[in-house]
């Protein structure tokens, strides 16, 4: 089994050669969702999310020739959240100067910049809340659908194993042997995902 830190520099590496249309769309695949979510959680609409994430990939298409990774100057992921931050901050200061431009006051525009922990706060729950999308997807496909059932009625809508069981024609100890495996796989996929990311 290929190490996921060796797999994804790897990946960074094969990005230099912008012909290598799988690559890109295995990064694509892997990083858009987190821009864009990150993105949406600045308070973005739809639209501008999806353009926003435009932006800062082909930042990295027109930057990555002379990206060279080095673990102790920092993470791709760090430099790919400074990137989406100041696309961010550009963004909003497109936003001021278009109501401005239109007559506005630049008073009424309510979207103050948030100090940078705040940002690195959001990027990283953010980065949290897609590996345990990715993991929960994964671990999905491999359990009964009683099995999933179970863990979400218990974790995620915060049913007891009793009303749980009832519903599922399960026994109680049943449903929380569904919840323990669950979590146990989604632990170990999440640790596994959060590797895939330099």
């Amino acid at each position: 089994m290929n190490d996921p830190q060796t797999t994804r520099v790897s990946l960074l590496l094969r990005l230099q050669d912008k012909r290598d249309e799988r690559t890109w769309r295995e990064f694509v695949e892997l990083y858009s969702p987190l821009i864009y979510g990150f993105a949406r959680r600045q308070g973005l609409q739809d639209a501008d999310a999806v353009d926003v994430t435009q932006e800062v990939l082909g930042a990295v298409a027109r930057s990555i020739e002379r990206f060279s990774y080095d673990a102790t100057r920092g993470s791709f992921r760090g430099w790919l959240f400074t990137l989406t931050r100041n696309e961010l901050c550009d963004w909003r200061a497109r936003q001021r100067s278009a109501v401005i431009g239109k007559g506005g006051c630049e008073e009424t525009s309510d979207a103050r910049e948030p100090a940078l922990d705040e940002f690195e706060e959001c990027w990283e729950d953010e980065f949290q809340r897609h590996v345990f999308l990715r993991a929960s997807e994964r671990v999905r496909a491999e359990v009964r659908e009683s099995t999933w059932e179970a863990f979400r009625r218990t974790t995620m809508a915060g049913e007891s194993g009793r009303e749980v069981a009832q519903a599922l024609g399960m026994t109680i100890a049943a449903v929380y042997l569904a919840k323990a495996r669950v979590l146990t796989r989604l632990r170990v996929l999440a640790r596994e995902i959060a590797e895939e990311y330099t």
